[in-house]
């Protein structure tokens, strides 16, 4: 008596025998729809893996019996490894999409850099002569006096503030790799004397890999 009592603790309950095979097939599901968007990964995985992604049918229903088919472990591995390539196939497309969303972002506050700069030189007063660059690599912006001084300008190690030619907090992975102001001979039709018209780019990059860009200006009459 005391061993039929002991074996009949040890019995599962049906419904939970039932919420066990539900839970299987959930997770199998899983696995058909990453399949199905690769279904050669199926073809890898042999006939007994390929089985796995069948129907189970009537086995979950009471009161039927079903087939059931047993797998090895060389083909349990193989499946394994199936799935992991599959899901690291899922993690390299999210990190790629993850980085994506942060383009946008890395690449207008370069373009606020650059058209910034632009406005700074805009306002300077134009030679009235040729232009020559007297700026050079993080020279400092108030000895300028002329849009044409910023000829050449450029930074390194982050974008520098005008009047203290400090780095400016937060800019420190965005730098000026350029600066052209050159003469333009006519201006929507009109003549230009020379030094009385130039045309501005202002070429900024980022360290992160997502520039360069660029903004272009005109500065035409004093």
């Amino acid at each position: 008596m005391p061993e039929t009592k002991a074996r009949e603790r040890q019995t599962i309950p049906e419904h939970i025998m039932l919420a066990r095979l539900e839970q299987s097939e959930q997770m199998r599901a899983f696995f058909i729809q990453m399949w199905e968007q690769n279904p050669h990964l199926a073809q890898q995985g042999g006939e007994k893996v390929r089985s796995l992604m069948t129907p189970l049918g009537d086995i979950a229903q009471p009161g039927k019996v079903g087939s059931q088919r047993g797998i090895s472990l060389i083909e349990l591995i193989i499946f394994i490894v199936i799935i992991g390539a599959a899901m690291a196939g899922v993690l390299l497309v999210m990190n790629q999409v993850t980085r994506s969303s942060a383009d946008p972002l890395i690449r207008k506050q370069a373009l606020a850099v650059a058209e910034s700069m632009l406005e700074e030189i805009r306002l300077q007063d134009l030679s009235g002569v040729a232009c020559i660059g007297t700026l050079g690599v993080n020279a400092v912006r108030t000895a300028a006096t002329t849009a044409c001084a910023y000829d050449g300008y450029s930074t390194t190690g982050g974008v520098k503030d005008f009047s203290t030619n400090i780095v400016i907090a937060g800019l420190e992975n965005y730098n000026i790799t350029g600066v052209t102001v050159a003469q333009i001979p006519t201006l929507g039709g009109t003549v230009i004397t020379p030094g009385s018209g130039v045309v501005i780019t202002v070429t900024v990059a980022d360290s992160f890999g997502v520039g360069p860009v660029q903004a272009t200006g005109y500065r035409a009459g004093n």
